[in-house]
């Protein structure tokens, strides 16, 4: 088939990048509304945001051995319809259940297993739409550049229209963002889809695992999701309990531009990457963005945590596309299910990452008081020390590269 006609296809898979960036990045802008209407606790919210990337994945273990057997349009048309139903969901049961945070917890599980499929699916389309070797890492940059995208959309559009419509109003904004799942699955259902590579040429898991490189790559996976979601999960609550900026101002100079500029960096990678030594890029933005959470954590003066925050995207933007490419490169073979598993490790790293950094903060006022009394006051809620702590992620992905022989090919 014409390399042409994939063009919608790959047009679908940039606005399936969307739809995964507003399962993931919506419900914690509202967590502050969650906190004060519904009286929902911190705690509580770090296990609304892990839940998400649990589900996710699960989801991604059970799709290992399903996706190369079924193609790509079923699953992904289902991702769709679970991504629309569970947003709708998050408007209506925490305000129907006589629990708000078990309706929370309902809602997330079922865009959760749309996410997770997202995750699995998109990269593999990516990766099998024909095009040049040498245009494989950098068109998978930019291809991830529009969950950026999709991210600041959702930030910048949500805070203005919690703006405009008042707090009280907020179901509203998840039903208006159930449209967008809906219309990319009526595109999905016309669209050609790459062929799967069949089960006799597929790489086999096993073969995988018994592959350092592959094990390294895992590694990378989970700390390179842990770096980004765990600032992109709790800069917003960061910015407004963290450092006492209202939460407008927070949602926009904090996720807002953590997206803004991840974006950036992905699509300068894709457009203008072209010859760049992947690993050493990879391994000085694993450095970068440590630095970024610590002067984050540590700064006195709100507006240069905000600016660590957002430098943060930047540092972050090639760890999750940049592994994928790197894997991909190695094992050309490997097929949906080793995305699956690389989305398994990513999702986990992005489950334990917020997860970890809540599960510090709360700690603040026990085992590390200490720590927090050295800190710059965050009205109690410990996040400056989560914040840093968490530094030590991107260190371990940084020090992995380094240390993870260069014998793959470097696109």
């Amino acid at each position: 088939m014409p390399t042409l006609t994939y063009v919608a296809t790959r047009r679908s898979a940039h606005a399936g990048y969307v739809v995964q960036a507003i399962v993931n990045n919506l419900a914690p802008l509202l967590f502050v509304v969650f906190h004060t209407s519904l009286d929902v606790p911190v705690a509580q919210l770090g296990v609304l945001a892990s839940l998400n990337f649990g589900v996710q994945l699960l989801t991604d273990l059970v799709a290992v051995r399903v996706v190369d057997r079924v193609g790509y349009r079923r699953p992904l048309v289902l991702a769709h319809a679970l991504a629309a139903l569970g947003l709708v969901l998050l408007a209506v049961l925490p305000l129907v259940l006589g629990s708000p945070f078990v309706g929370l917890c309902l809602a997330v599980v079922v865009y959760g297993v749309g996410g997770g499929l997202l995750e699995v699916l998109v990269s593999p389309v990516v990766e099998h739409l024909p095009s040049p070797s040498e245009t494989k890492a950098t068109g998978m940059a930019l291809a991830h550049s529009f969950y950026c995208w999709g991210q600041l959309a959702v930030v910048v559009l949500t805070t203005a229209l919690l703006a405009l419509l008042g707090t009280d109003l907020w179901p509203l904004l998840p039903v208006l963002w159930a449209v967008v799942p809906l219309v990319n699955l009526a595109f999905l259902l016309r669209v050609p889809m790459p062929p799967t590579v069949p089960d006799e040429h597929r790489t086999p898991l096993r073969s995988l695992f018994g592959t350092p490189l592959f094990l390294a790559a895992l590694v990378l996976m989970a700390t390179g999701g842990a770096a980004e979601l765990t600032m992109a999960q709790w800069s917003s609550f960061f910015a407004e309990q963290g450092t006492g900026v209202p939460k407008e101002v927070g949602d926009l100079l904090g996720p807002g531009l953590f997206a803004l500029l991840m974006g950036l960096g992905r699509a300068a990678y894709g457009l203008w990457g072209h010859g760049v030594p992947l690993r050493p890029l990879l391994a000085a933005s694993g450095a970068a963005a440590a630095v970024c959470y610590v002067v984050a954590a540590t700064a006195s003066v709100p507006a240069v945590s905000l600016v660590a925050c957002a430098l943060c995207g930047l540092a972050v933007a090639l760890l999750w596309p940049g592994t994928f490419s790197l894997t991909a490169a190695r094992f050309p073979l490997g097929g949906a299910a080793m995305f699956a598993v690389l989305a398994l490790a990513g999702d986990a790293g992005g489950t334990f990452g917020p997860l970890g950094a809540g599960l510090l903060a709360d700690l603040a006022g026990g085992p590390l008081a200490g720590l927090a009394t050295a800190l710059p006051p965050d009205t109690g809620t410990g996040l400056r020390v989560g914040m840093l702590l968490s530094a030590l992620v991107p260190v371990v992905f940084a020090v992995t590269v380094l240390t993870t022989g260069s014998r793959d090919t470097d696109r």
